[in-house]
C-alpha cells in the first residue's frame, strides 16, 4: 500500500508531514482510501464513502493547523455532515441527508481534517455492541468473531484496523469509552458540555457527549482543542481549560491521590479479566509514584439505574419521532429493532413527573460525590465489566424480541418494568462502569492495559474531577510512556 509509514502514524504526526510538504493531504486521503477498501469488507466499520467529496477538498487548499490533511471519518448518528447520509443506524432513519453541518462537523473542517465517510453504529445509539439491521455487524479487527463494541463500534474499529488515526464518536452511556477498551484506543467522554451539539438539542438531558477514539493521547488532547467551546444558547458551559489541553500531555501531574475499585456501580460481577486491568494499572501508576487507595463512591444503585433508563427512554422515544419526522416515514414496529420498540414505548408511557424524578435523581448524585473528589484526584476502574463478547451473542432471542414488540404494541407499564429489570441486569454486568459519569457529567478516559489470554484489548478507565480533563491527559500519558500501546496493531496489519 502507499506510504507505509501511515499505519503507524497518530493523526498529529500525519498532520506534521503535511505542514513539512512530506506528503500532501491528497496522498494521506488515498492511502486511507485504501485501506478502506482493503479492510473495511471483513469489518463493516465504514457504512457510507464520499471519496469524491474528499478528493475535491484535498486538491484545494485547507485550513492551516495541525490536524490539517488528515482523513477523518464521522459516526453515523445524530451529527450532521451536509449531503451526507445520517441514518440514526435505523431502517427508519435510511436515506436522510441533512441539508446543514453540526457544529463538531464545522469545527473538524475549520480545523482542516478531510472527511470521507460515516461509521457502523447500532441502530439510535442504545447498545453496546454494533450490529444494526439497517447496515449489518461491525467486526473486532483484533478478532473478526468478536464485536468492537458500541456504539461507537464502527469508528473504534476503522482506527484500530489502521485505516484513519482518529474517528468521531459520541457516548451517552460508555459509547466511546467500551469501544476504545475493545479497540485498544484511547477514548475520552469529555465534561457534560465540553463540546457543543448545536444547532441540536443536548443528546438524553446532557447525559451524552461528542468526542473522538484515538490510538495517542496526544491526538485526543488536540481533538478536544479543536472541539471544545460553547456556542450561544448551550445549556451546559463547564469551566474554560487553563491552557490548551494538547500543553497538558508530558506535564508532570504531581503525586496524585487515586482511589480504585473492580466493583461495578450498574452490573453485579465483575470477569476476572476486567479484574486485572484495574491491578495492572494500579500498580502501574504506584510505581509512578501516586498514591492509590481502594474505594469507591457509594450511591444507589437501584435509584440511579432507574434514573438512567428512564432518561434514555424519552430521548429514544423523541428520536424515533424526530427520523419519522425527517425521512416522512410513520413509525412502525417493522422499522424498528426490538430495543428500540421497547425503549421508545416506556419513553412514551413514562409521566412527565417521572421524567422530573429521573434528572432529579441524577442531579443530586452529580453533588453527591463531590466530597469523594475532593479525597481523591481521580478513581480508576474497569472500562468494561466484562471482555467482548462474539457477534450475535447478545441478540435478543425469538421469543425475548417478540415479548419486547409486545409489550411496545401494548404500552404496558408492567410488561416494560419486567422488559427494563432484564435490560438492566443482562446489560449492564458489560457496561455497568461507564454509565454513571455520564448522568454526573465528569470526564472519563479509557486507557489501554492488557489484553485478554485470546487477544483481545482491555481498558482501565479514569475517571476525573468535573472540568478536569486536563489531570487525566496528564496521567493517561504517564501511562502510555510507562506501558505503551500505540505500536500493537490487529493480526495481518504491520
Amino acid at each position: 500500500m502507499r506510504l507505509t509509514g501511515y499505519d503507524r502514524l497518530d493523526a498529529l504526526g500525519c498532520g506534521a508531514l503535511v505542514a513539512k510538504g512530506e506528503v500532501s493531504a491528497a496522498e494521506l486521503l488515498e492511502a486511507a482510501l485504501e485501506r478502506a477498501d482493503a479492510r473495511n469488507p471483513a469489518l463493516n466499520a465504514i457504512v457510507h464513502r464520499a471519496d469524491e467529496v474528499a478528493r475535491r477538498r484535498a486538491a484545494g487548499t485547507l485550513p492551516a493547523g495541525p490536524l490539517s490533511g488528515v482523513p477523518f471519518l464521522i459516526k453515523d448518528l445524530f451529527t450532521a455532515w451536509k449531503g451526507q447520509p445520517m441514518t440514526f443506524s435505523s431502517r427508519l432513519g435510511a436515506g436522510f441527508r441533512p441539508g446543514f453541518d453540526s457544529e463538531v462537523v464545522r469545527r473538524l473542517e475549520a480545523a482542516g481534517l478531510n472527511l470521507f465517510g460515516t461509521t457502523n453504529a447500532p441502530e439510535f445509539g442504545i447498545l453496546a455492541h454494533t450490529e444494526p439491521k439497517l447496515h449489518g455487524p461491525c467486526r473486532n479487527p483484533w478478532s473478526l468473531d468478536h464485536t468492537p463494541g458500541g456504539s461507537s463500534g464502527g469508528s473504534a474499529a476503522a482506527v484500530a484496523a489502521r485505516i484513519v488515526p482518529a474517528a468521531h464518536g459520541n457516548d451517552g452511556g460508555g459509547s466511546l469509552r467500551i469501544p476504545a477498551s475493545h479497540g485498544g484506543l484511547f477514548g475520552l467522554k469529555p465534561t457534560r458540555g465540553r463540546v457543543s451539539f448545536a444547532p441540536g438539542s443536548d443528546g438524553w438531558d446532557g447525559m451524552a457527549c461528542e468526542g473522538v477514539m484515538t490510538r495517542s493521547v496526544r491526538d485526543s488532547a488536540a481533538f478536544l482543542d479543536v472541539l471544545a467551546g460553547p456556542v450561544a444558547g448551550d445549556t451546559f458551559t463547564p469551566p474554560a481549560p487553563a491552557r490548551p489541553w494538547l500543553e497538558e500531555v508530558g506535564r508532570p501531574p504531581g503525586k496524585l491521590r487515586i482511589a480504585f475499585t473492580e466493583g461495578s456501580f450498574f452490573g453485579r460481577t465483575t470477569h476476572d479479566e476486567c479484574r486485572a486491568v484495574v491491578r495492572e494499572a494500579a500498580a502501574a501508576l504506584a510505581g509512578l509514584g501516586h498514591e492509590l487507595v481502594e474505594d469507591r463512591p457509594p450511591f444507589d444503585r437501584e435509584a440511579m439505574v432507574r434514573a438512567y433508563l428512564v432518561v434514555v427512554a424519552a430521548g429514544v422515544s423523541a428520536a424515533v419521532d424526530t427520523a419519522s419526522r425527517l425521512t416522512g416515514r410513520a413509525v412502525h414496529q417493522s422499522l424498528l429493532e426490538p430495543e428500540t420498540v421497547g425503549l421508545a414505548a416506556a419513553g412514551r408511557t413514562f409521566s412527565a413527573t417521572e421524567h422530573v424524578a429521573a434528572l432529579d435523581t441524577m442531579r443530586a448524585w452529580s453533588r453527591e460525590i463531590g466530597p469523594f473528589f475532593e479525597r481523591y484526584d481521580l478513581l480508576l476502574t474497569p472500562t468494561v465489566g466484562q471482555p467482548p463478547v462474539r457477534v450475535g451473542a447478545l441478540q435478543p432471542k425469538p421469543l425475548e424480541a417478540l415479548g419486547i414488540r409486545l409489550a411496545g404494541a401494548l404500552g404496558s407499564r408492567r410488561l416494560l418494568d419486567l422488559m427494563f429489570a432484564e435490560i438492566g441486569d443482562r446489560s449492564f454486568e458489560a457496561t455497568g462502569f461507564t454509565m454513571p459519569w455520564n448522568q454526573t457529567g465528569q470526564p472519563a478516559a479509557s486507557v489501554p492495559i492488557r489484553s485478554t489470554p485470546d487477544g483481545l484489548p482491555l481498558g482501565a478507565q479514569l475517571v476525573g474531577r468535573f472540568g478536569d480533563e486536563a489531570t487525566l491527559f496528564r496521567v493517561a500519558a504517564q501511562l502510555e510512556v510507562a506501558r505503551p500501546w500505540a505500536g500493537r496493531t490487529p493480526p495481518g496489519i504491520g
